[in-house]
């Protein structure tokens, strides 16, 4: 379902209790639990995301979040109603900043563990084919995103 890769950070396994739990509720909220899908997650540094950015985006700023979908939101939609999963197939990438991640949790006052969920969750919505760059679309999305966040009782503060 995932592959974790450290990329110039430490090892940790609350990090990976966080992924694991995030994305099972996420995949089972989408009715996908039962998908040959795989999503890799590279949890990094605000040096190797400023230069993913780059290269990307050209967008030469450290970010908290970046998101490498590999389906159109439409197929996608299709293979997930159809139960289309005979074959291994990836999801995306999702590259999120730790170091961002702590200190957007202390900006917005709640905890690690809530920020680093959020990250998951808005990154795996993107590799869905979400989008927040209209208003509609974008209480879409929150509405997805807070609704995972509730059902694992991860809030605010």
């Amino acid at each position: 379902m995932y592959e974790i890769i450290y990329k110039d950070i430490e090892e940790n396994k609350e990090y990976e209790k966080i992924v694991d739990r995030v994305l099972k509720q996420c995949f089972q909220e989408e009715n996908m639990q039962n998908s040959k899908l795989s999503i890799s997650i590279t949890l990094t540094t605000a040096q190797n995301i400023q230069d993913v950015n780059k290269q990307y985006r050209n967008i030469d700023k450290v970010t908290d979040v970046l998101s490498f979908p590999m389906f159109e939101k439409d197929e996608l939609a299709l293979k997930i109603k159809e139960q289309d999963f005979l074959h291994e197939d990836v999801l995306g990438d999702i590259v999120i900043c730790i170091s961002k991640v702590e200190e957007q949790a202390k900006e917005y006052e709640h905890s690690f563990e809530r920020e680093l969920s959020y990250m998951i969750v808005h990154g795996f919505y993107h590799l869905m084919g979400y989008d927040h760059e209209e208003e509609e679309e974008k209480a879409l999305m929150r509405a997805k995103e807070e609704k995972v966040l509730n059902d694992l009782k991860v809030n605010r503060g």
